[in-house]
C-alpha cells in the first residue's frame, strides 16, 4: 500500500461537477477508499452505494465555484454533511468533518475515477440483494468504529 500511496503524490487529484461550475483539488494521498451501502447513500446517489475516497480535510480545496451543503441525521446521532454543485446538483462530497480531519469525495466526481480501488464496504446490512459485492473487500455490517 505504501507504494500505491506515493504514486498519488506525484500529481494533484482533481475533480468537479458535471456542468463545470465547481472544481476541486486534493493535495494528499487518499486515507482510504470505500463503498458505503447505507440507505442514505443509496438515496442520494441513486445507486446501490456511494463510492467514497477519503482525504485529509486539510488537503481538500475548492478552486472554482462554491459547494453547497445538505445535512442528514447520522445513525450515531450526528450529522452527515454532503456537498453538491448549486448549479447542476452533482453530488461531490460527503462525510465532511473538519473536527475529525476528513472529507469523503465521490469517486465519480474525480477527473480520473479509475484511481478508485476500494478495500472496505460499510453498512453492508443495508446492501440491496441485487448489489454484487466485491469478494476481496473487508465488510462492515454498520459503519466504521470510531
Amino acid at each position: 500500500m505504501a507504494h500505491e500511496r506515493s504514486d498519488y503524490m506525484k500529481t494533484l487529484i482533481t475533480g468537479g461537477c458535471v456542468c463545470g461550475a465547481v472544481r476541486f483539488e486534493c493535495s494528499a494521498a487518499p486515507i482510504m477508499m470505500l463503498k458505503c451501502h447505507c440507505r442514505d447513500c443509496q438515496r442520494v446517489t441513486g445507486g446501490p452505494y456511494a463510492p467514497a475516497v477519503i482525504f485529509p480535510f486539510s488537503a481538500f480545496r475548492v478552486i472554482e465555484g462554491k459547494i453547497e451543503h445538505y445535512s442528514t441525521q447520522s445513525e450515531s446521532g450526528g450529522q452527515n454533511l454532503r456537498g453538491f454543485c448549486p448549479t447542476c446538483g452533482s453530488r461531490l462530497t460527503g462525510a465532511e468533518s473538519p473536527e475529525k480531519g476528513i472529507i469523503g469525495v465521490l469517486a465519480s466526481s474525480l477527473d480520473d475515477p479509475s484511481i478508485f480501488k476500494p478495500t472496505l464496504e460499510i453498512y453492508t446490512s443495508d446492501a440491496q440483494s441485487w448489489d454484487i459485492m466485491d469478494s476481496t473487500t473487508t465488510k462492515c455490517v454498520r459503519g466504521i468504529a470510531r
